[in-house]
């Protein structure tokens, strides 16, 4: 397997449509993420094994940053191409992605924290494989 590295997200189009949370690539094709975003209080730990995508919006929610963390299938032009970044972390790094948005490696699981004094937009994280999807909004309070 090749080793894989970071890679800094750019700035997407979002829609925040019902039943779900929209992407739009730098080359166009858009990612839907289905279900409302699950409110939880700042901090939200993946199920085991899941691919984590973690987006940080604007105020207004239209644009943002797609981050997949430890995402070792998809090639750093692919990644490039449509502006999602990637952060690979080791079993015990925490990173931070954004003012007031870490992640961190807790054995086989993900948890993102978000300090609401720092963000002046909306935090979602999107965890799912081929058997199911989760979808969060991390919150101030509930």
């Amino acid at each position: 397997m090749s080793t894989r590295s970071n890679v800094a997200p750019s700035t997407l189009p979002v829609d925040l449509v019902d039943g779900g949370v929209v992407v739009e690539y730098l080359d166009g094709r858009e990612t839907f993420y289905n279900g409302v975003p699950e409110p939880v209080e700042s901090s939200v730990k993946s199920p085991p094994g899941k691919e984590v995508h973690v987006l940080v919006t604007g105020p207004d929610g239209v644009e943002g940053i797609m981050t997949y963390i430890n995402d070792r299938n998809t090639h750093e032009d692919i990644l490039e191409a449509t502006g999602v970044g990637r952060v690979m972390l080791e079993s015990t790094d925490e990173e931070e992605l954004f003012p007031g948005v870490t992640v961190e490696t807790e054995g086989y699981s993900v948890r993102v924290t978000a300090d609401h004094s720092l963000i002046d937009g909306r935090v979602f994280v999107f965890a799912e494989d081929e058997m199911s999807e989760h979808s969060y909004e991390l919150v101030d309070s509930v």
